[in-house]
């Protein structure tokens, strides 16, 4: 049997898949990184401080949000929203546990740093003949990693030359689409999402961005209540 921790034989060739598969969400990363970028410097971050913050941060959503909220909330409270923008990846990582099991805990630590929405829809999406999960999930986190990392550098260099009439916000949601729709593949998945965006939308108006953990949580309900509910009718 072999052993889950050591990288299998068509480790490199899995790294090599999951890299190629993320390569059409790099045009709608790069711009995402570059507005975190911007807005970090926008916030009173030195070019470095931004580039540093990335690196340390590295989780776009509460990137933002972090900037945003500098220099006019408590620290405790940036913290505190930054955690409940980001309690999605428990879910993420609760889903791909199976994947990484007997996998070394240092190791899953790290590979845990590199997790993102796009590295997860990649992930997730993979073909189900897949040798190496691990390794398909490696391949697309390092270029989203190297990605992400150059898009907020070129934002945080270059934020004050970068035209205001380039709509690079517009970005943020575009990349997420891109990564939602080709993973949506059953009628409890498409309720999920359908349920969780109508749902955040309409409770755009809470605090702390706690309208997406409500979303979640009731897009997830509603896929699972789906899911039963087919499964008996057959």
């Amino acid at each position: 049997m072999t052993d889950p921790s050591m990288p299998s034989p068509g480790g490199a060739s899995s790294f090599w898949k999951g890299l190629r598969a993320f390569l059409p969400l790099v045009p709608g990363v790069m711009p995402f990184g570059m507005v975190a970028g911007i807005a970090a410097v926008q916030a009173g971050f030195t070019p470095l401080q931004s580039m540093a913050f990335s690196l340390i941060g590295y989780a776009g959503s509460a990137q933002l949000v972090a900037s945003q909220m500098f220099g006019q909330t408590p620290v405790l409270l940036i913290v505190l929203a930054t955690l409940i923008v980001n309690l999605r990846f428990a879910m993420y990582s609760a889903s791909m546990l199976p994947l990484f099991d007997g996998v070394p805990l240092a190791r899953r630590w790290l590979l845990a740093y590199g997790l993102t929405d796009q590295s997860y829809a990649v992930t997730m999406g993979r073909p189900t003949a897949e040798p190496d999960p691990v390794a398909y999930y490696t391949g697309a986190t390092a270029l989203m990693w190297l990605t992400w990392q150059v898009g907020t550098s070129v934002g945080a260099l270059l934020g004050a030359k970068i035209p205001a009439s380039w709509p690079l916000e517009f970005a943020v949601p575009l990349s997420f689409i891109a990564l939602l729709i080709p993973v949506l593949r059953s009628r409890p998945q498409v309720l999920a999402a359908g349920i969780s965006a109508v749902v955040a939308v309409a409770a755009h108006s809470l605090p702390f961005r706690l309208n997406l953990i409500l979303g979640a949580v009731c897009g997830i309900a509603a896929g699972l209540l789906a899911q039963r509910w087919m499964g008996r009718q057959r």
